[in-house]
């Protein structure tokens, strides 16, 4: 049996074989219909175009890096996965670099791993240093950043600190005047671009109204679920509690939702909590949050990266991306003055019997609760004792446990 060739797939879609080449190595020039066509044709005939040839013949690799700081946390996940979908598309591989520890950062930025492997690079929210973006400008192939700029790079970003404000703002609006903020580690070693940012939209918000500030209000932790858990503990620890809590991203916001219930302290009712990111699980859990649509970003940016790296001559641009409020269930007015007062003794009474700490091991041990308070799964409706009593019986059985 013959081996297929491009003169066989040109005469089957009816193009001549200079069109079939430019359209299967995404060289452009080609019609989307009649590239549609094209390939409909190679894939019938098992035709594919040899990697050696299409370096040979475009000077080019057919590969678009990926380096991402984490893979396996949410928003990383959305984001490669709308990527992922456009650079196969357009008949592309992708080459995928996950930077986890600062060792791996710098070898990938220092080796120069990515030299005449790759026609462009996507790199996902990390705050570059000026060796990394020198190393980057030496490949000469098309950069693009997610929720950064640098200058000479494409990029895709959501405006992160006037959404913070937005969030914020909400608060405020409903009558919050203590509004603490759970963030991301600044220590954070990949350098992750969204704490400073959101953390920004969060004073401004406050400094406008003229509210109150300062490190009693914030506490800090990773961006996921214990994350958010130990820097509630760490919220519940200071000398007044506060009315409302805005969380840096979902998942944090998930872990105060579930120490919150540990304590007895209802949401909204004693305490409203805000996220960020619009989560799948958000709506569960009647997360009020600010949305973004991640898998977008991916995919805009993914289509700004392929176009350059065809050297169409499109030319580096700064893509913007919306955001929206969604109100939903964890929100609401603060309650009387009485019942601050009320708060202000809990916070006395778990600072008084150290047992906020057995309220964050007590609450990885279960499944979070709904916005409501109650978790069908786990505890049947009914009166809920306060919160010092119950955290007592936390502590009782934490010891009993270690026992």
């Amino acid at each position: 049996m013959s081996k297929t060739t491009i003169k066989d797939v040109a005469g089957l879609a009816g193009v001549s074989p200079s069109s079939v080449s430019r359209s299967l190595r995404g060289m452009g020039g080609v019609s989307a219909g009649t590239t549609e066509r094209i390939r409909a044709a190679a894939d019938q005939l098992g035709y594919t175009v040899s990697p050696a040839a299409y370096r040979l013949a475009t000077g080019r690799t057919g590969t678009i890096a990926v380096v991402m700081p984490y893979l396996t946390r949410w928003f990383f996940a959305e984001l490669l996965g709308g990527a992922e979908a456009v650079i196969r598309q357009a008949g592309l591989d992708l080459l995928l670099y996950h930077i986890g520890d600062l060792e791996m950062r710098k070898r990938y930025f220092s080796s120069g791993i990515l030299r005449k492997r790759v026609d462009g690079v996507l790199i996902a929210t990390l705050a570059l240093t000026e060796p990394e973006v020198s190393a980057l400008r030496s490949l000469d192939v098309p950069v693009c950043m997610v929720g950064t700029l640098v200058e000479g790079f494409s990029s895709v970003c959501i405006d992160d600190v006037a959404s913070a404000r937005t969030a914020v703002q909400h608060l405020i609006n409903l009558g919050h005047e203590r509004i603490a903020l759970i963030a991301g580690d600044p220590r954070e070693p990949m350098h992750f671009t969204v704490p400073p940012q959101r953390h920004a939209g969060y004073l401004a918000a406050l400094g406008a109204a003229g509210l109150p500030t300062g490190p009693e209000l914030e506490a800090q932790g990773a961006f996921t679920v214990e994350g958010g858990e130990e820097a509630t503990v760490q919220l519940l620890g200071r000398a007044e509690l506060p009315t409302a809590i805005f969380a840096e991203c979902d998942e944090m916001a998930f872990g105060a939702l579930r120490v919150l219930d540990r304590v007895g302290l209802r949401v909204p009712d004693d305490v409203s909590v805000v996220g960020f990111d619009d989560h799948p699980m958000a709506s569960y859990f009647g997360l009020t949050t600010v949305a973004q649509d991640v898998a977008e970003q991916g995919r805009v940016i993914a289509d700004h990266l392929v176009r350059r790296a065809q050297a169409n001559g499109t030319k580096p641009a700064r893509l913007g991306a919306s955001t929206r409020l969604v109100i939903r269930a964890t929100t609401a007015a603060p309650r009387n003055k009485a019942h601050n007062a009320h708060n202000a003794h809990k916070s006395r009474t778990l600072r008084a019997t150290g047992t906020a700490g057995a309220a964050l091991s007590a609450a990885r041990l279960r499944r979070p609760a709904l916005a409501n308070g109650h978790d069908p799964l786990e505890r049947p409706p009914g009166p809920r004792p306060d919160g010092h009593e119950r955290l007592a019986t936390i502590k009782k059985k934490k010891g009993e446990t270690q026992q």
